[in-house]
């Protein structure tokens, strides 16, 4: 797959203020690593290769393990996910396949999950989290950005 368009370079300002947005979350009060397991999940929902390797190799670079993410488009049947992370996890699959009748449109259940394990500020820095990977998702698959590249800056 080529790249269509060197989207950072034709809209710089817009390419910047996403990069502030993602900055912002993780200067906050959630874990990187709970935030890059948020966004390796919605990428594997909107099937974004290059998202997928990207947050891959950063729950990685932070310690997370193999099984964990290798099973994690299979996280409801896997015992070794928090209760905590269960919660994000179908908050954001909630909001990412917002017309999946069945999980779509937030319900209240799962709002009332995240609620249970989350801060307010929290809820509403993973509502953000999801919102922003979502918009790289749709980025990265309509202008083809090239996968296997990206190399993680942060470590363990």
């Amino acid at each position: 797959m080529k790249l269509r368009l060197p989207y950072w370079k034709l809209s710089p300002n817009t390419y910047k203020a996403m990069v502030e947005a993602d900055n912002a979350l993780y200067a906050g009060t959630l874990d990187a690593k709970l935030l890059h397991l948020l966004k390796l999940r919605v990428s594997q929902i909107n099937a974004c290769a290059y998202c997928i390797d990207m947050h891959w190799k950063d729950c990685r670079a932070l310690g997370e393990t193999e099984q964990r993410l290798y099973s994690l488009d299979s996280w409801r049947e896997c015992p070794w996910y928090t209760d905590k992370e269960r919660a994000m996890l179908a908050w954001a699959e909630a909001i990412t396949n917002i017309n999946d009748h069945h999980t779509g449109h937030a319900p209240d259940n799962l709002y009332d999950d995240l609620r249970a394990n989350f801060t307010d500020q929290e809820c509403s820095d993973l509502t953000w989290a999801a919102a922003t990977i979502n918009a790289w998702n749709r980025m990265g698959i309509a202008l083809r950005s090239e996968p296997g590249r990206y190399q993680p800056t942060s470590t363990a």
